[in-house]
């Protein structure tokens, strides 16, 4: 599924690592965890004047056509009002600014709001979390985006383009082969219909991967509670290593066209926000296309198993 070139580095190890489906690579270096650049995390105090706050939040934030906001437990969700996406809506989670430790609740009514404001929508969807300010979140109030457009993500479509040709090349679809061949490897954390592993040619850092059995976001429904449960325990490790910002993108096809495509869930750790605005993406991650990742997934799985 994928190949491993080790270099050594003295006195370090760096593996370059590349996915035979789509092509992916990254580099993985251990060593640079020495550096020790993840600062701990301070939560900030509510600011003034943050539209999703409770006291904003219906005067501040726009309405759908029909002139209603879609209201699911304590989440509010709203059109984008600087939108990048043919169709683009907002998520606020809860009305706390400042979180220590989400619901399952909060994060189940969070993804049903997401999945009414998407389904009207034409296109291919994805549901993407950036959480905190060094994950590339403009306002830190925990929130939600959905995304509709007429063409797919990069990654998604990379996956979805491939996918088909290996379908019909082997027979059997690629995440079927991805579901044999991590449920017994090292970088395997839990589930059988939500596949939860560490992705072993990673897009960022700490990547943990979920293969749904359902390709369109219609399907989603019956997964989102047992999902929302499950992205708790992903957030809870990551918070065990110290870090809290994240970026998370749940990827669906336009229709359920069996091309062997599954939904599949993204999420990587970031740096924690510092006052220094350092950064854990550089001329590598963007420019290259090239990820340099300090975790071995297969460290990844064996942290996971000990907690």
């Amino acid at each position: 599924m994928f190949t491993v070139t080790e270099i050594r580095t003295s006195p370090h190890l760096l593996q370059m690592r590349e996915e035979r489906l789509t092509g992916h690579r990254c580099k993985i270096s251990p060593g640079r965890l020495d550096r020790g650049i993840d600062s701990p995390y301070h939560p900030q105090n509510t600011p003034e004047n943050c539209p999703f706050c409770t006291e904003r939040i219906f005067s501040d934030t726009p309405v759908f056509p029909d002139g209603t906001r879609i209201c699911r437990g304590e989440s509010i969700t709203v059109p984008n009002l600087f939108p990048f996406g043919e169709w683009h809506t907002v998520t606020v989670i809860t009305r706390r600014h400042v979180v220590d430790t989400f619901s399952r609740r909060e994060i189940a009514d969070a993804l049903s709001g997401q999945l009414e404001s998407l389904l009207k929508a034409e296109g291919y969807k994805s549901i993407n979390w950036n959480y905190l300010p060094s994950a590339g979140a403009s306002i830190t109030h925990p929130h939600l985006q959905g995304l509709a457009d007429r063409r797919a993500p990069v990654t998604a479509e990379r996956y979805i383009t491939a996918g088909l040709h290996y379908l019909m090349k082997h027979g059997r679809t690629y995440w079927e082969d991805v579901r044999s061949f991590e449920s017994g490897s090292p970088r395997y954390l839990f589930g059988d219909e939500l596949f939860w592993y560490a992705n072993p040619v990673p897009l960022g850092e700490k990547e943990v991967r979920c293969i749904l059995p359902i390709a369109t976001l219609e399907e989603f429904t019956a997964y989102i509670e047992p999902f929302a449960e499950d992205l708790l325990k992903i957030i809870g490790m990551y918070r065990k290593f110290g870090t809290y910002a994240f970026n998370m993108s749940l990827f669906f096809d336009k229709s359920n066209g069996k091309n062997g495509f599954s939904s599949i869930c993204s999420i990587i750790s970031r740096i924690n926000p510092n006052t220094l605005s350092m950064s854990d993406s550089a001329f590598m991650e963007r420019l290259h296309l090239e990820p340099v990742i300090l975790t071995l997934p297969e460290s990844l799985g064996d942290f996971f198993r000990k907690e």
